[in-house]
């Protein structure tokens, strides 16, 4: 007998496991698959971080603010997943970066986003192992971090959803032009909806109803060091890091990203680089992003790396995520495409789509994210 689901999850990441929690708390019930396991691809690569600071104002940095607030009820009526609310700090290295980082803090400030700005003399106070030559830089109290493998874990043991891991979705099946549930590799599932959140593999989901949803891997690389006594308090990192965001670029880019653990572990990164689903290790850009932590934290210089792991943003080219709805294929909505903010913008996206789901008005505008603006664009 074929199984039924009202919805049907593609994808055990950090974002579908979102989606399945807020579905099932609204009434439906849920099916998640996933080739791999939970968390088996771009969510256990990151470092968890939940973010307003990186973004510019607009609709990400929206759907960010709104998923802050989501994700801080979460860590009380889920919890389990090392919620730590240590606030970001953005460090500028001359006077030139600093000005330009006062220009986007004032920015972020109007759009709702909470900055303090920091002085040479007061980043001591913050971080006291920190370089002293930089030139100041500011405070974002709303950053946060939490652990992803158990953040995606913990939200579908909540939901309630069956999960089944280590099964493939080879086919989107149809009646007329609705998708009304998906072959898989194994059997049949009838579902209500389905939910394309396979991440940096949405592209090939979305290719399965017939249209297009261009995401693209950006390859990325964290090391991580030996555990230490308590060293970093934030999340700290290099004015450079939000326009390497925002870049179009295909060549390597990286900038000094570095924060502790609850393990007591440090993690350095962050790079970012497009060359296909390349899983190979690169020697010199973890060299190179070695190098960018000691010039942040000199502290480091003699601390030994333990290992280093890499994975792939899901990357559109104008930098938002696909959020809701694909009128091109009735009965298919698409949470994907979130690049490196997939983790920091997931409770927003799966509440936002449970809203769609139950006929309630989204918190937030979807139509920036809408699936079908690149066929528009073209």
């Amino acid at each position: 007998m074929m199984q039924k689901t009202d919805v049907l999850v593609v994808g055990a990441g950090i974002t579908g496991a979102s989606c399945a929690f807020y579905a099932a708390r609204a009434g439906l019930t849920v099916t998640v698959v996933d080739r791999r396991s939970v968390a088996g691809g771009t969510t256990g690569a990151g470092e968890g971080n939940v973010l307003v600071s990186d973004k510019e104002p607009g609709p990400e940095l929206d759907l960010a603010l709104l998923s802050s607030r989501l994700w801080r009820r979460l860590a009380v009526e889920v919890g389990g997943f090392e919620y730590e609310p240590k606030g970001g700090l953005v460090v500028a290295a001359t006077a030139g970066s600093r000005t330009g980082l006062g220009d986007l803090e004032a920015r972020q400030r109007a759009a709702g986003v909470e900055v303090v700005p920091v002085t040479s003399a007061d980043l001591p106070g913050y971080e006291p192992h920190l370089a002293r030559e930089l030139a100041g830089g500011a405070f974002y109290p709303q950053d946060a971090q939490v652990q992803p493998m158990l953040a995606a874990a913990r939200l579908l043991r909540a939901s309630g959803a069956r999960v089944r891991t280590g099964v493939t979705v080879t086919e989107l099946i149809r009646a007329g032009d609705r998708i009304v549930g998906v072959r898989t590799d194994q059997d049949e599932i009838a579902a209500g909806v389905v939910v394309n959140a396979a991440g940096t593999w949405g592209g090939e989901i979305a290719a399965l109803a017939g249209v297009e949803v261009p995401v693209l891997p950006r390859r990325g690389f964290v090391l991580v060091t030996e555990p230490l006594p308590p060293l970093i308090r934030h999340k700290v990192y290099a004015a450079e890091y939000v326009a390497d965001v925002a870049s179009d670029d295909e060549g390597l880019e990286t900038s000094a990203v570095v924060e502790g653990t609850r393990a007591g572990t440090v993690l350095i990164g962050a790079s970012r680089e497009r060359v296909g689903f390349d899983r190979g290790f690169s020697l010199p850009v973890l060299r190179r992003l070695a190098r960018q932590a000691i010039a942040l934290f000199p502290v480091l210089e003699d601390v030994a790396t333990i290992r280093a792991y890499h994975g792939f943003r899901p990357y559109c080219p104008d930098h938002l995520p696909v959020l809701g709805p694909d009128p091109r294929a009735e009965g298919l909505l698409h949470a994907c495409g979130h690049e490196g903010a997939g983790v920091g913008l997931a409770a927003a996206t799966g509440h936002a789509l449970a809203q769609v789901l139950t006929g309630e008005k989204p918190d937030l505008d979807l139509t920036p994210f809408r699936p079908e603006r690149f066929t528009e664009a073209s």
